[in-house]
């Protein structure tokens, strides 16, 4: 069992920047992979960035690849988000969820955080 709690959500202009956080309880948190998702308002929950295990690898959206960045301290029980250029278009409640193994849907994934809103103005 892991519960996930996410954190650093927040209101910023266009352009700006935020890092989220899930922290993960359990002892068991460097045998998962974490991935981070994003659902607007009247659409579907969509991934975003996922990380394996040790951190080593990593893999994202076309839509925020080379602005977002996904890492992890597996000594913290934590997973980050750093956002950077953000832009209206990436408003959402951000989710962090874990999975034994590599996923980019969020069918697969087995724990799932409450969300954090994230609202990007122009």
């Amino acid at each position: 069992q892991v519960q996930l709690v996410e954190s650093g959500g927040g209101l910023v202009q266009a352009g700006g920047s935020l890092r989220l956080s899930c922290a993960a309880s359990g002892r068991t948190f460097s045998t998962y992979y974490m991935g981070w998702f994003r659902q607007a308002p009247g659409k579907e929950r969509e991934f975003v960035a996922t990380i394996s295990w040790s951190g080593s690898g990593t893999y994202y959206s076309d839509s925020v690849k080379g602005r977002f960045t996904i890492s992890r301290d597996n000594a913290k029980n934590t997973v980050y988000l750093q956002m950077n250029s953000l832009k209206p278009e990436d408003t959402a409640v951000y989710y962090c969820a874990a999975k034994r193994l590599f996923g980019t849907r969020s069918s697969e994934y087995d724990y799932w955080g409450q969300g954090t809103q994230v609202t990007v103005s122009s």
